[in-house]
């Protein structure tokens, strides 16, 4: 479906001049209309949080599969940076789950709050900034997509319109995956499982940062469907990656 359909779709008639006036303008129409499909659920999105995207969901399904495959009862999950919350609402509607999820944003928090409400799903959502995190808990899963876009990299120019501290990231774009492994280490859970989307450079770079702090571990980098280095999913299971 066009833009110009999805604005025709979701919009009052009254509504539709000046919303494809902003479209031509540049803003993305998930704005204009307020939300987003992924994974067959609707995300409410605004300027505070950034649009899902297919790639993300294709996360999820990577996720789920190994997830399925440690054969977890009820995994515990942190997501960090959860924006929309999307990643945390379609894990919970697919599995039975217990789900911590933060950002440091209290604008993408009360709104992550609300897409679960209308999913009719129950996540622990906290504003915090993961510097500062405290974790309390053992987790079977730290799933995220943080920021990762290097600060000198250009960029579509609509991206302009979502929130830029969620998008770029210091140190090349790798810092929050370096922060997220710092603090982890003493709260996986026996079995455990990480899952991060990436740039597409960065594959390698990850990887050598998970051997770092979690040494004799399994890494594997994945792609999308674009074939790009998109996934480093890493774990203790031997074999998890083998089909």
């Amino acid at each position: 479906m066009s833009d110009e359909e999805l604005i025709k779709k979701y919009l009052p008639r009254a509504a539709q001049k000046e919303a494809l006036k902003k479209l031509t303008n540049g803003l993305p129409v998930q704005y204009i209309i307020g939300n987003v499909d992924f994974w067959g659920n609707t995300i409410k999105v605004n300027t505070n949080v950034l649009i899902p995207r297919f790639e993300t969901e294709f996360l999820v399904e990577k996720t789920l599969k190994y997830l399925a495959k440690m054969n977890i009862v009820s995994p515990r999950i942190l997501e960090v940076g959860t924006g929309s919350g999307c990643i945390s609402i379609t894990l919970k509607k697919e599995i039975d789950c217990a789900i911590d999820a933060i950002d440091i944003s209290d604008k993408a928090i009360e709104l992550a709050q609300e897409n679960a409400r209308d999913n009719h799903v129950l996540i622990n959502f906290k504003v915090q900034n993961i510097e500062n995190f405290i974790l309390k808990e053992k987790y079977d899963l730290i799933i995220s997509n943080p920021p990762y876009v290097p600060f000198n990299s250009s960029i579509d120019a609509k991206i302009k319109y979502e929130p830029q501290g969620a998008i770029f990231a210091p140190e090349q774009g790798i810092y929050y995956y370096r922060i997220i492994l710092e603090k982890i280490s003493q709260n996986l859970a026996k079995n455990f499982l990480i899952a991060f989307e990436i740039g597409d450079k960065q594959g390698a770079i990850v990887k050598n940062l998970i051997l770092k702090y979690l040494p004799n571990t399994f890494v594997n980098i994945e792609r999308d469907y674009n074939n790009y280095e998109r996934y480093v999913f890493a774990t203790n299971i031997e074999k998890i990656f083998e089909d």
